[in-house]
Order: C-alpha cells, then sequence, then structure tokens
C-alpha cells in the first residue's frame, strides 16, 4: 500500500471505531437488561393478620427462592394502598374457594404478569381457581402501558440527536450561543412529545401540560449535557451520549420491566437515572394520583443543573483556549514563508552585487 493512502485508510478506521463499540454496547446493555426477566425480591403481599397468613407468606418466600419479597397486610384497602403507591407488585388474598390475586398493570404490565403466574401456582396447589383484579389498569390506548416508554424513546432520540447536529454545525458559536440554541431546541422536542403523546396517540387522557414540562425537562438535561461534553470529548461526543442516554437510558428506565424484574446493575440506575425519572414521573402523574412525583420531578431537575453546570465549565475552557490561542504567536502562512524567502533571496543577491562591486 502506497504510504500516501495509509493516513487516510487510518482515519477511516479510527471513525469506524465508534459504531462498531455501539455495536458491541448496545447488544450487551439490551440483552443483559430485556432478554432475561426475572424476579429479584419483587415486593408482594399476602393479605392476612391472623398466624396462618404470617406463616403461608414465610412458606411462598422460601418457595421462591428469593425471587420474592413477600409481606403481610391486615386488609384489602391495605393492599390496594400499597398497589397504587408502586410499593409491592402483586396481594394475594388466601381463600380456600375463591382466592384473589390484586394488581396494579399501569405499573408494570410485566410485573403484573409475574405475581400473576407466581400466584396462578400457589392456587393451583390448592386446587382453587385464580381471581385476577386489576385495581389501576393503563388507558385503552395503551392496553400494555409501555407507550411511555416509546415516548421516552422519541424524545430521547431528539435531544441526543440533536447534540450531534449542535456540534457539528455550531462549533464556531459561542457557549451562549449554543446553549440557548439547546434550549430552544429542547422547547421543540418537549412538543412533539407532548402532541405524540395528547392528540396524536392519546397516552396522556389528562394533564398534557405536566407531560410536556417533564418532556422539556428531560430533554434540555440531555441537550446541555451534549453540548458541555463536545467540548472535551469532540468526535467521540456521539458514542458518550449513546451510552448514556440509550444503553443505560432505555434499559433502567423501567419502561418496560421495572427493576425488580431487572439485575442489581440496572435496577440500581433505575433509582437515579433521567430516563426512569420521566417515565415513572409521567407514570405517577396519569394513573397514581402523583404519588412519588416529585421526587421524580427532582431527579430531572438534577441532571439539568448537571448539564446547566457542565456548559458553564465547557463555555470557561473554551475562553481560556481561546485567550491561550491569542496571546500565542501566530504562525506564518504559506504566502508569508514564500514572501518572507523571497526577500531573503533578494538581500542575499543585493549583498553579492556590492561585494563583486568593492
Amino acid at each position: 500500500m502506497p504510504v500516501s493512502a495509509r493516513g487516510p485508510l487510518r482515519h477511516v478506521l479510527v471513525h469506524l471505531l465508534t459504531p462498531l463499540l455501539m455495536c458491541l454496547g448496545m447488544g450487551l446493555a439490551y440483552m443483559s437488561a430485556f432478554v432475561t426477566p426475572e424476579p429479584h425480591d419483587m415486593p408482594v403481599a399476602v393479605v392476612g393478620t391472623h398466624a396462618r397468613a404470617h406463616a403461608f407468606a414465610a412458606s411462598v418466600a422460601d418457595e421462591s427462592g428469593g425471587a420474592l419479597d413477600v409481606r403481610t397486610l391486615a386488609s384489602r384497602a391495605q393492599a390496594v394502598d400499597a398497589l397504587k403507591s408502586l410499593d409491592i407488585s402483586g396481594a394475594y388474598l388466601p381463600d380456600a374457594k375463591a382466592p384473589e390475586l390484586l394488581v396494579a398493570s399501569a405499573g408494570s404490565d410485566m410485573s403484573a404478569l409475574a405475581a400473576e403466574k407466581v400466584f396462578t401456582r400457589v392456587a393451583a396447589a390448592q386446587g382453587s381457581p385464580l381471581k385476577v383484579t386489576d385495581v389501576a389498569h393503563p388507558v385503552s390506548d395503551d392496553p400494555t402501558g409501555q407507550g411511555l416508554f416509546f415516548l421516552l424513546v422519541a424524545v430521547s432520540i431528539g435531544s441526543y440527536a440533536s447534540v450531534a447536529a449542535l456540534g457539528a454545525a455550531g462549533g464556531a458559536l459561542r457557549m451562549r450561543v449554543r446553549a440557548g440554541l439547546a434550549v430552544g431546541v429542547a422547547f421543540a422536542v418537549s412538543l412533539i412529545g407532548a402532541a405524540l403523546a395528547g392528540p396524536v396517540f392519546h397516552l396522556a387522557h389528562h394533564g398534557l401540560w405536566g407531560v410536556w414540562a417533564m418532556s422539556w425537562l428531560y430533554s434540555a438535561g440531555i441537550l446541555l449535557i451534549g453540548v458541555g461534553l463536545h467540548t472535551f470529548l469532540k468526535r467521540w461526543t456521539t458514542l458518550a451520549m449513546m451510552v448514556l442516554f440509550v444503553m443505560l437510558n432505555f434499559t433502567s428506565s423501567g419502561g418496560l420491566f421495572r427493576p425488580e424484574l431487572q439485575n442489581g446493575f440496572f435496577g440500581s440506575l433505575h433509582s437515579f437515572w433521567n430516563g426512569a425519572g420521566f417515565v415513572e414521573g409521567v407514570r405517577a402523574q396519569q394513573y397514581f394520583g402523583g404519588h412519588g412525583l416529585g421526587g421524580h420531578v427532582g431527579t430531572l431537575v438534577a441532571w439539568l443543573a448537571v448539564g446547566a453546570l457542565l456548559t458553564a465549565v465547557a463555555g470557561l475552557v473554551e475562553r481560556r483556549r481561546a485567550a491561550v490561542a491569542a496571546a500565542a504567536p501566530a504562525e506564518p502562512t504559506a504566502a508569508e514563508v514564500s514572501k518572507t524567502s523571497e526577500t531573503s533571496r533578494a538581500s542575499e543577491e543585493e549583498e553579492m552585487e556590492e561585494s563583486v562591486g568593492v
């Protein structure tokens, strides 16, 4: 291979490294988070105060081998409250003839199915059919409750893809201008998200302004973090955004599987990652009377604050770099080098003529 072709080839190979790493990361993240969902200390309850109820709860917990975290509740009303607070995934009411399982599928259709699978076997062992009662189901336009996850995907793509556009086309702009554009893009993305959630697909039957506000907080946080990271990472920013807001974000959001059906890593991310804040915030507002909404909004605000801080730091770094570049002696251009060389040669010729004349 000619030496002149090695540079361009190396340049292409370095750029191909990003999509290959994205392929590996997406495969690892999605397959480890979604392929084999299994209960891990999934919280469920047995309703009853007598000794047999406590003994039955202990027996179910032992037989689950750690898959279930079984507690007892005194009454059906307490069980419904616990389900609507997302403290448990199912509540079993033992009865020799008509056992009943309470679930809240709006919180997680998959968790409700997992609880139903467990207690169907329990009821079958007692020789009774199981009645399942859903105390909080999603709207008819989103029967599985997974529409919020796909809303998250749409808003996320609009946000992190805009970071690439701002980095590629806005590099010559001041950080202040880029940050303003990021806030404006987040406004546009959030309007699209609210339109999809409301009039287009009817995921949100009420509180559409709240959905819009959470969409803006979520999108603005991603955009400001991306704009700030671009100052330091340059062409690696896209890979970093994919890791933060796709690989780790979608998998820990709880939109498909809540943390009790995932391994400990993704389950722990669910407690503070911004995608989980968005999905759980909208879910709480739409289906659970705003229970826990303040904490989820607080998560989104915290990520926005991180983005604003990172952008501010990046702006300071860029100004310092510009000051250093301005203070450094300027490198001569090719034309200036040529002109200096010609002047030098002319001067040497004049000196030689003078020397010959002497």
